[in-house]
């Protein structure tokens, strides 16, 4: 149980950091919901330990440096992608509730 409640934690300042990197690199507002942020940074975090893995970083003496940059990098490239997907699919489910409540007489 403690496990799941580090990894949310973990995906949560991973995400955040996604996040605020993205936006400082001038790729605009990212307005996803929390649960995506905390989901982008969980897979950015497993994704950033299996290339830490691959090129032999993962573990290491003192902080582990490296992977924690490779599980940020994934994490805001994945808010990069994410971001305009979520954003779109916004829009979408916007104008599909626009359409369902306006009168076509």
């Amino acid at each position: 149980m403690f496990q799941i409640l580090w990894i949310v934690v973990a995906g949560l300042v991973i995400g955040l950091i996604a996040r605020f990197i993205a936006r400082a690199a001038g790729h605009g507002r990212y307005d996803i919901p929390l649960w995506l942020t905390v989901a982008i940074g969980i897979v950015g975090a497993l994704v950033g330990n299996v290339i830490a893995s691959a090129i032999g970083v993962r573990n290491t003496s003192g902080i582990d440096w490296i992977r924690h940059v490779l599980q940020v990098g994934v994490a805001v490239a994945l808010v990069a992608i994410a971001a305009p997907l979520w954003a779109a699919s916004a829009k979408g489910r916007a104008r599909s509730d626009r359409d369902r409540f306006t009168t076509h007489h």
